[in-house]
């Protein structure tokens, strides 16, 4: 057996170079590049792996971990997760900041590869420079908290691990189904430690796709459902996009004259104009939708996890007589809300129902309805984006300009939390594919900005705007300078409105007063933070890094700074001042939370009431 004498980094390198998936006959080198942040835990091992240059993957150099790692999850996502990046750091705190990133991608089903330095695996020198000991377990680092929000989980105590451990990674790395975050802990020493690999490991190695085509079992019983339906309701999740799906949801939904709304994930997958198209579906969803939703008798759910914010938490569907169907490569998935689970690849299990359907010559029963809720949804997207106010800008305003005027139709949007996820899942107009790029899965702060950068180095020839609130860039834009150094132009909408306006809305909304939610001053030591606003320049802060920066304050500087940001070779930020509590509100939804049930304040238990009695009309599984 021929081998090659290489160290565990220099061989797991030169094996994730040699990683191809194929998909539908098209083969796709798979690992793209490496992100990094060195440390004394691997700037020596896996770091010196990546500077002899036995590879041909691109290093990019983060400047926070969970940064970085979100360049790799945007890049991963936007690639419909048909090429990854992986992520690597030192023990201790560089590898815990990996880990919210870890659980980011893990909610969302895109695949990351987590490379997290360790201790010493011969705990000779121990207890090493952040190395974290537990007194009764010598087992456990710092990386063991990746095991909670992993999908692959494994430890490289030995450098010959690393050849079942890659394999085991690259399977779960590959899987449509059920993949996510994936873990590889490094031992600082293994890292360095020569071994003699099979030759046959670097092979080229090619990891075939597989679509799940619908068992004849279950299309039949999943046709009879459908067939003794009126007014069916399909909800589109992310497995719509991933799978392509977009082309067999269009003729399906337009044959049978079924309707359908739009998860954050599925958004976009068919264009907004599409006449079967109601929407954003559930809590943060549209008028159009959730009352078609509210009525239909029948619920079908294509690759969607129906989360909370999908369902209205499971109290959106009030006719007695619905059912729920369900198509997901994901059993576990599929087999919630007690759904009819069909397990199949969107693409295929869409493409059979409807040769199926249409052989049994179905149709809804629908007449006006759609149209109607269509329009009226349409005239109030209208009124959002004109509202006029005195003293600033409202949210929907500032969104009305950009996605009517100013962001081209080929401009791809990303944003992750607070209330701009909700506003744009109900308002924006998705005119091109690909340009909705929405992480809500984990509504992880801090997204926007780093994912941006991962987004552009997947589509560079197409522009690139982050939607951030002002309390989601304080969290986490030092990606912003990668975007610079490396040349990766991105553009930043932020918008200013002093603190955390979402939470505060539901913290409001619940009876609690005002507390603690918004950048406010403090007026003396015992006083709470009723000041005055914080006067941030965040222009200011894109100049400092050396990017344009403007601020904005009327409809027409926006105009102005648009322009200029755009036109400029650099990555830039507009600051727009923008009137709080000014983003738009429910339409026929209701959100399950826990509202304290006793409380000094009369407020919050009329609050708690309300829920119980809308717990009433949820299903209860």
């Amino acid at each position: 057996m021929k081998t090659k004498r290489m160290t565990m980094a220099q061989a797991l390198l030169k094996f994730l170079d040699n990683q191809y998936i194929n998909m539908d006959g098209e083969e796709i080198k798979f690992v793209q590049g490496v992100l990094g942040i060195f440390g004394h835990g691997m700037v020596i091992g896996l770091g010196e792996a990546l500077e002899s240059g036995d590879h041909s993957l691109r290093f990019i150099q983060g400047k926070n971990e969970q940064g970085m790692a979100h360049i790799a999850m945007g890049f991963a996502k936007q690639k419909k997760r048909k090429q990854i990046m992986a992520v690597t750091s030192s023990i201790g705190p560089g590898a815990l900041n990996m880990v919210t990133a870890a659980g980011t991608a893990t909610a969302n089903r895109i695949p990351v590869l987590f490379l997290p330095s360790e201790a010493y695996a011969s705990r000779q020198p121990d207890p090493v420079l952040q190395q974290i000991e537990q007194t009764y377990d010598y087992n456990i680092t710092a990386n063991d908290a990746f095991k909670s929000v992993s999908k692959y989980w494994d430890r490289i105590a030995r450098p010959e691990q690393l050849m079942t451990a890659a394999i085991n990674a690259m399977r779960v790395l590959t899987d449509p189904s059920d993949t996510g975050a994936v873990t590889l802990a490094l031992p600082q020493d293994v890292q360095g430690e020569v071994y003699d690999y099979p030759a046959e490991f670097f092979e080229k190695r090619v990891h075939y796709i597989q679509r799940r085509n619908i068992d004849s079992e279950a299309l039949d019983k999943a046709v009879e459902l459908i067939a003794s339906k009126k007014r069916p309701f399909i909800i589109c999740g992310g497995g719509v996009k991933y799978s392509d799906a977009a082309e067999e949801l269009d003729e399906f939904a337009e044959a049978f004259r079924i309707p359908f709304g739009e998860t954050q994930a599925g958004k976009g997958a068919v264009l907004f104009d599409h006449p079967m198209n109601m929407g954003g579906a559930g809590l943060t969803g549209s008028s159009a939708a959730n009352k078609l939703a509210r009525d239909a008798d029948l619920i079908i759910g294509i690759g969607t996890k129906l989360n909370d914010f999908c369902t209205c938490s499971k109290w959106l569907y009030q006719n007695d007589d619905v059912s729920m169907l369900t198509i997901n490569l994901n059993s576990f998935d599929a087999y919630k809300m007690n759904s009819f689970p069909v397990l199949a690849d969107a693409k295929l299990g869409i493409k059979a129902l409807t040769k199926a359907l249409k052989d049994k010559g179905y149709q809804s029963a629908y007449q006006n309805e759609i149209a109607d809720a269509r329009k009226e949804w349409d005239s109030e997207v209208d009124r959002l984006y004109a509202i006029e106010m005195d003293g600033g800008l409202s949210q929907s305003r500032i969104l009305g300009e950009l996605n009517e005027k100013l962001i081209p139709d080929d401009g791809i949007i990303v944003t992750a939390s607070g209330s701009l996820p909700s506003d744009v899942q109900r308002v924006w107009r998705c005119r091109s594919e690909g340009v909705y790029h929405v992480e809500y899965g984990f509504s992880c702060m801090g997204y926007e900005v780093a994912a941006a950068v991962g987004v552009k180095m997947a589509e560079p020839h197409r522009d690139v705007y982050v939607l951030v609130g002002d309390g989601s860039f304080n969290m986490l834009h030092s990606e912003f300078i990668t975007s610079l150094q490396e040349d990766i132009k991105i553009n930043v909408v932020l918008i200013d409105n002093h603190g955390f306006q979402c939470i505060h809305n539901l913290q409001r909304s619940q009876g609690i007063p005002s507390f603690a939610n918004e950048y406010r001053r403090r007026e003396n030591s015992t006083e709470r933070l009723t000041g005055k606003y914080l006067p941030i320049d965040y222009a200011m802060v894109a100049r400092g890094y050396g990017g344009s920066g403007f601020t904005a304050k009327t409809v027409a500087e926006i105009g102005r700074s648009f322009k200029e940001m755009v036109e400029s070779k650099v990555s830039g930020l507009i600051d727009i001042k923008t009137l709080p509590g000014t983003m738009t509100d429910g339409y026929h939804a209701w959100w399950r939370v826990g509202t304290a049930q006793i409380s000094k304040h009369e407020s919050v238990e009329a609050a708690a009431k309300d829920i119980k009695s809308h717990v009433m009309k949820a299903r209860q599984y």
